[in-house]
């Protein structure tokens, strides 16, 4: 068996493992390269290794950073299965398409305002890629195994992070090899604490917060004070969240906080994410993976007031009352969530709230780094508002969480592939596993492939 590692070397996104087995050659993960634009070039490269010669994608999650290639695999020739939990597909089934839209809509917006360097630019894939991309999906059940091909077998189990989200372990001639996926939290506002693993051989971990401990759960405190500051100067919050688990996250943490009068009971809030909306939902129809009560589940879906059409959009930017807006995405990478900034950033009395990591070459990672302008559909906006970052909602397990999910393990495996983070963040995690557990690691580079003896 090998690994190859096409993807989240050196970086937080664009998730892809190459894993030849016998004849099987399959992903695990075919995510997008974000933030810094030497990586969003990756994803308009030709494919390391040829589409079709593929025979199966194996997804953890939904997030796109892990699936939102899947559209342009399929268009350059994929035509095998992409194995997914339930609600993993069916989060596919909302972010796939609605990706591809944003991709069509940027693409037309730049051509009619002519700021692309491309004539004509063109999007990385439509809508009808991701719809045909979504053909190929099929649903997985928890702890069962998958035949994938005579001797080659997967097992998903629960992460935690988000709906849906799994660990995998791939088994093959009497080795085992595990890949973390994105480890949830043991003690996060909406999901249950992901599954732990017992065995791997060979095991690829994500270091998202590798270098980092989550502050402790304060109820809402700083995510309140920041709102009631921010209207008390007449301003509008404006958070950039990821669609699946960050809103949600929000939305209960501020029904908790009108529930107790912590924020004003009358602040309008607004919700303007299409997609946000729908995934929303989908917390009824998966009771069984998160903490929610269904009562608690119909309170988070109704604290904020949901906005579907653009006319609805452009009329929240309008100088008026305080508010609070959430709208994709969550790094500010595309989205409504542009156009609001482009309207409140500017404005002194405003809070630009960021729920989460940012990865680098983001905006949302220049605000945070105290950028006074940025570039928003090729002009440059100025920052004069209030920039935060609440880093306790994110669904990432930190550093000390990794540990206590490793924890789970009879014996070391051979060989720890530390990935899914900034070269710092996964370096540190590297010293902090060899030194405490005393397992041997390893931090890969992009294109690097290992024989797994």
């Amino acid at each position: 068996m090998s690994l190859q590692f096409l993807g989240a070397s050196g970086t937080v996104t664009g998730s892809r493992y190459l894993v030849e087995a016998g004849t099987s050659r399959m992903l695990v993960d075919c995510g997008l390269f974000q933030g810094y634009k030497q990586l969003r070039l990756r994803n308009w490269a030709p494919f390391p290794v040829p589409p079709e010669s593929l025979h199966a994608v194996l997804l953890t999650h939904a997030h796109l950073d892990h699936s939102g290639y899947l559209p342009r695999l399929c268009h350059e020739g994929f035509s095998g299965r992409v194995h997914a939990t339930e609600a993993s597909c069916d989060l596919c089934r909302i972010l796939l398409p609605d990706s591809a839209r944003l991709l069509e809509d940027e693409a037309s917006y730049a051509n009619r305002h002519g700021f692309s360097k491309h004539a004509p630019a063109l999007p990385l894939y439509s809508e009808a890629d991701a719809a045909r991309c979504l053909e190929h999906f099929s649903c997985v059940d928890w702890d069962t195994a998958l035949d994938l091909a005579p001797g080659l077998q997967a097992t998903f189990r629960p992460a935690g992070h988000i709906l849906g989200a799994s660990s995998i372990a791939l088994n093959h001639a009497g080795k085992t090899l595990v890949f973390s996926g994105d480890i949830g939290r043991q003690r996060d506002i909406l999901m249950k604490p992901p599954a732990r693993h017992d065995h791997a051989d060979y095991l690829v971990i994500e270091s998202t917060y590798g270098n980092r401990l989550h502050a402790p759960d304060d109820d809402g405190e700083a995510l309140g004070r920041i709102i009631r500051e921010t209207a008390a100067r007449g301003g509008v919050v404006v958070i950039p969240a990821f669609a699946v688990g960050r809103v949600q996250a929000l939305l209960y943490q501020i029904h908790l906080l009108k529930e107790r009068a912590a924020i004003p009971p009358s602040l309008p809030v607004y919700l303007n994410s299409p997609m946000a909306i729908d995934v929303t939902e989908l917390y009824r129809r998966h009771r069984r993976l998160h903490r929610l009560t269904p009562e608690q589940c119909k309170a988070m879906c109704h604290v904020a007031k949901n906005v579907n059409s653009v006319e609805e959009s452009i009329a929240l930017n309008r100088p008026g009352m305080p508010k609070v807006i959430i709208a994709g995405s969550g790094m500010a990478t595309g989205g409504r969530v542009l156009h609001h900034l482009k309207a409140f950033a500017p404005d002194p009395r405003s809070t630009i709230l960021f729920a989460g990591f940012q990865a680098g070459g983001t905006r949302g990672a220049a605000m945070l780094g105290g950028a006074t302008e940025i570039k928003i559909h090729g002009e440059l906006v100025r920052v004069r508002a209030k920039v935060a970052c609440l880093d306790n909602y994110s669904a990432h397990a930190d550093q000390e969480e990794i540990l206590e999910w490793l924890g789970g393990f009879r014996e070391p495996p051979r060989t720890t592939f530390i990935t899914h983070g900034e070269p710092e963040a996964a370096d540190v995690l590297r010293k902090r596993i060899e030194d405490k557990l005393g397992w041997r690691c390893h931090v890969p580079e992009q294109l690097e492939r290992v024989m797994l003896g």
